[in-house]
C-alpha cells in the first residue's frame, strides 16, 4: 500500500516566470493571483518526509510561502538554471538541521551544481556554506524516508530529463518527446502533470496541444499542465476549454494522492 502524499504546486512558471519583467501583456498585468507564476517546482509530503522536486531562482521564497520547516532532500530534473539556481539557499536549512541536505540528480545536473556552486564543494570551506550531500540517481527507483520515488526519462530537445512517479502521480516538467518504453513505466498513472508552455510550436517543450494528446494517449483521467508561459494565455480562460479532467495548475495548488 502506498503512502498518501500531499502535492503543493510552489511554481508553474517557465523560466522567466509570470508576469515576465518589463511586459505589458494581459497575462501580466493580470489581476488574477491564477496569473502569478514562480519557476516550476514542487513539494511533495508524507507524514514524516518532505521532498522538493527542483529549486529554481524562487527557491527561497517558495519555502517561506509554504511554510517548509523541514526539507529532507531536493530532487532534480535536469541542469538548466530555472531548476537549479536556488540551491545556495538550503543553507537556513543546514543551519537549523545541522546536517547536510541530501539532493538526489543525475551525473550531468551534478556537472553543473558543481561548477555554478564551487565554493559548496570545496575541499576548504568558508563557514556558513551550503552543505550538500550529493546522490546519483538515473532511471532506478529509490526512497527518500518514506516516500518512493520511480525516475524515467523524457527529452527537451536533445536533452534527457528526469520526470519522477510517486505512486501513481507522475511528474513531468521541460518536454517535448517521451520514448514509448517511458510511456510504458507512467500509463497507469492516476494523476499526471506534465508541461505546456504555449499554444505555439515550441523547439523543446510540449504546446497545450500536444500536452493533451500525450494525455489523451496513455489515458490517463486527471492531468495538470506546468511550467506555463504568460504567451498560453490567461488562466481563467484556457481552463474553460480544457477537455474534462484536465486542468492548469497554478501556484499553492494542493492536491492530495
Amino acid at each position: 500500500m502506498s503512502t498518501p502524499l500531499q502535492i503543493t504546486f510552489l511554481g508553474t512558471g517557465t523560466s522567466s516566470g509570470v508576469p515576465m519583467i518589463a511586459c505589458p501583456c494581459e497575462v501580466c498585468t493580470s489581476p488574477d493571483k491564477k496569473d502569478k507564476r514562480l519557476r516550476s517546482s514542487i513539494l511533495v509530503q508524507s507524514t514524516t518526509t518532505t521532498v522538493v522536486v527542483d529549486a529554481g531562482p524562487d527557491f527561497r521564497y517558495q519555502m517561506l510561502r509554504a511554510g517548509v520547516k523541514k526539507l529532507d532532500a531536493i530532487v532534480f530534473t535536469h541542469p538548466h538554471k530555472d531548476h537549479v539556481a536556488g540551491l545556495d539557499d538550503v543553507r537556513a536549512f543546514n543551519f537549523f538541521s545541522q546536517k547536510p541536505m541530501p539532493v538526489f540528480a543525475n551525473e550531468m545536473t551534478q556537472e553543473v551544481l558543481i561548477r555554478e556552486f564551487p565554493y559548496a564543494f570545496a575541499d576548504t570551506k568558508y563557514p556558513g556554506v551550503p552543505e550538500i550531500q550529493l546522490n546519483t540517481i538515473n532511471d532506478e527507483s529509490f526512497t527518500v524516508g518514506d516516500i518512493h520515488i520511480q525516475p524515467f526519462w523524457v527529452w527537451h530537445l536533445k536533452m534527457p530529463v528526469l520526470g519522477f512517479k510517486f505512486g501513481r502521480f507522475t511528474y513531468i516538467t521541460d518536454a517535448n518527446r517521451i520514448d514509448a518504453a517511458e510511456r510504458e513505466k507512467i500509463k497507469d498513472s492516476t494523476i499526471i502533470v506534465v508541461n505546456a508552455l504555449r499554444k505555439e510550436k515550441h523547439i523543446s517543450h510540449f504546446t497545450l496541444d500536444e500536452a493533451t494528446t500525450l494525455v489523451q494517449q496513455l489515458n490517463i483521467p486527471t492531468a495538470y499542465y506546468t511550467h506555463i508561459s504568460h504567451q498560453l494565455g490567461r488562466h481563467q480562460i484556457i481552463q474553460d476549454n480544457l477537455p474534462q479532467g484536465i486542468h492548469l495548475a497554478y501556484d499553492g495548488l494542493i492536491i492530495t494522492i
